[in-house]
Order: structure tokens, then C-alpha cells, then sequence
């Protein structure tokens, strides 16, 4: 048995059962892969997927369990490399975030120029996601954090911990009738075509749930994953933007007018996460405090050695008076 035949078998999972596809992410050849997938079945006596023909068509049974552990292992060898790294040169390294363009562009700026200064010889790796796909890359250890809002029940092979929390605004162009309803109420947005966030995505279900609870049903007429975009189509006068209230800036988004929208929704708490058992160097802890300074050494230790629903919730409850609002 050999780690690259565990790297294939998790990547062709991974990969929706598409060899091709895991053959070009590992870069190596469809034929190499199917072959050493083959040879490990050999060795084991039993078959890791399903066939039709040449076709991989499921998972078996064990070979469900097969990849679980082969995953434990392959996380492992990689908390192996980190903790060799840690002891050669603390202070160099490389570091990869998955997370949305809300916090790509918006939240995670002077976070990253804070921690550059202190660590120059990290080299730091940036992907933007939707939820489900920075799910998939924390718990694979493709990434070394994830950092969401929406859908955290998509991570529980993470450890997750809250970092700040955050409301929406109205954007409008200027001069709109709604920057003369006062008090905002949700009837009033309601009547005008809704541009906002796709569902599932930076705190859209908190948005729906907000009409629904009143009985509304707006239109929305378009949706999008990137706040630019939906001030674009905004200015465009497709409808009335909701989004997060940190994505706007006065300056830089003139001819547009934002709406404090802070009384109409729930807040949002943006939540940041690594694969559970992952080896955490020196830097990581760094990096998750300056992003959140709540979050201290002891703190994520205590989130790490959780184990039950029960003392996460309890962890998160002691947190919850720490969030700030960008």
C-alpha cells in the first residue's frame, strides 16, 4: 500500500467518481490513476468502487470506510510536514485560506497586512468559494482555514469557532423613494425587485427568513456571490441591492446610497474553522487572532478538545459577548 494510491482513491471520491478529472488535479495520467486503483483493491482482496463497464459507479461499502481512514492518514502525513516545519523554521511557511468575496475583499485585507508585517517568509494563498466548496477543500485539508457565514452544519469534520458578527444594508441609488421611508420597514423594501446574495450564500437565509416571518414574498430578480456585482446591476436600476453593510464604501461606490438595514434582519456571525485533528503551528494561532482577538491559544485548544455538541455550544455562548461588528 502506497500514499499516492490513498491520494487517488480520496481524489477520484472527491472528484465525483471522475478519473479524468482526479487524473489533471494530481497531475498524473487517467491510466496511471485507474491502475494503482486497481492494484490497491488487489492488495486489499476487495473492490474500493463500484463498475459498470470501465466506469466508476459508486462507492462501495467498504470502500466508504477505506477512504475515511485513508483521509485520517493523509491528514496525518501532512500534520507530519507541519510539525517538521514548525521545528526547522517557525517562522516560515505557507498558509491557505478558503473563503467567500464578501471576506476576500471586505474583511480579511488588514488582517493579512497585519500578519505580512510580523510574518514575511509565510506566503499566503487565497480561495474564493461557495460555501459547500470551502467546506469540502477545509475538510480535505486542501486549505488550512475555512472562513464562512452561511451553512455550518456543511463542516462538521471542522473545528469552528465564531469571529465577528455583521448586519446588511439597503443599497439604492440616489435619490430612491425608500431614502425617504423612515423608519425602513421590510414592507417598504419588499415592494421593489430584490438584487441580492445567491441562496445559501453570506447570510442570504437570514434575509429570507426576515420576509417570510412577515408574510412578504419580494421579487428577486437577480442574485449573485460578489457584493460588487450586485451594486453594478443596483446602478443599473435592475432593483433594490441587499447586502452586507461592510461591502460599501461612500466613496468609492458614489451615486449610491446606503440604508441602515440593521433592524430588519437578524445579525450574521462569521465563523472560521480548520480540519479537525490538523496540526496547528505557531502562525496559525497567530493568524486566527488578529483575525478575531477573542480567539487565543487557550481558546481554540479548548474548541479543539471538544467533543460533544454541548461544549461547543457552551464555548460559543462564553464567546458570543466578544463579537464585534466590523
Amino acid at each position: 500500500m502506497k500514499l499516492n494510491q490513498l491520494r487517488y482513491i480520496t481524489e477520484v471520491a472527491y472528484r465525483g467518481l471522475n478519473v479524468s478529472a482526479a487524473a489533471e488535479a494530481l497531475y498524473t495520467s487517467q491510466p496511471g490513476v485507474s491502475k494503482q486503483i486497481r492494484m490497491l483493491e488487489d492488495e486489499l482482496g476487495v473492490p474500493i468502487f463500484g463498475r459498470s463497464g470501465k466506469h466508476l459507479t459508486h462507492v462501495t461499502t467498504a470502500g466508504g470506510e477505506i477512504l475515511a481512514v485513508a483521509e485520517r492518514i493523509l491528514g496525518d502525513v501532512q500534520n507530519i510536514r507541519s510539525i517538521a516545519q514548525e521545528h526547522v523554521d517557525e517562522s516560515r511557511g505557507s498558509l491557505s485560506i478558503a473563503t467567500t468575496h464578501t471576506q476576500a475583499r471586505h474583511a480579511l485585507p488588514p488582517v493579512v497586512t497585519a500578519f505580512r508585517g510580523r510574518y514575511p517568509n509565510v506566503s499566503l494563498h487565497m480561495h474564493q468559494g461557495t460555501p459547500m466548496q470551502i467546506a469540502e477543500m477545509a475538510a480535505r485539508g486542501s486549505v488550512d482555514f475555512a472562513i464562512a457565514t452561511e451553512a455550518i452544519e456543511l463542516f462538521e469534520d471542522l473545528v469552528m469557532m465564531p469571529c465577528y458578527r455583521w448586519n446588511r444594508s439597503i443599497i439604492v441609488p440616489q435619490g430612491h423613494p425608500l431614502t425617504r421611508v423612515d423608519p425602513l420597514t421590510l414592507e417598504a423594501v419588499a415592494e421593489y425587485p430584490l438584487v441580492t446574495y445567491v441562496f445559501g450564500f453570506t447570510g442570504r437565509s437570514k434575509l429570507d427568513k426576515a420576509f417570510a416571518d412577515r408574510g412578504l414574498a419580494p421579487e428577486v430578480v437577480f442574485t449573485a456571490t460578489d457584493s460588487e456585482v450586485i451594486k453594478t446591476y443596483v446602478q443599473l436600476g435592475l432593483g433594490v441591492g441587499i447586502m452586507a453593510s461592510m461591502a460599501f464604501d461612500a466613496e468609492r461606490d458614489r451615486g449610491l446610497t446606503a440604508l441602515d438595514a440593521s433592524h430588519l434582519f437578524e445579525p450574521s456571525v462569521t465563523n472560521i474553522g480548520f480540519r479537525r485533528g490538523a496540526y496547528m503551528r505557531g502562525f496559525m494561532y497567530d493568524f486566527m487572532q488578529t483575525f478575531a482577538p477573542h480567539l487565543t491559544m487557550p481558546v481554540i485548544e479548548r474548541a479543539m478538545a471538544a467533543r460533544t455538541p454541548e461544549e461547543r455550544h457552551q464555548l460559543f455562548r462564553e464567546l458570543d459577548p466578544a463579537l464585534s461588528t466590523p
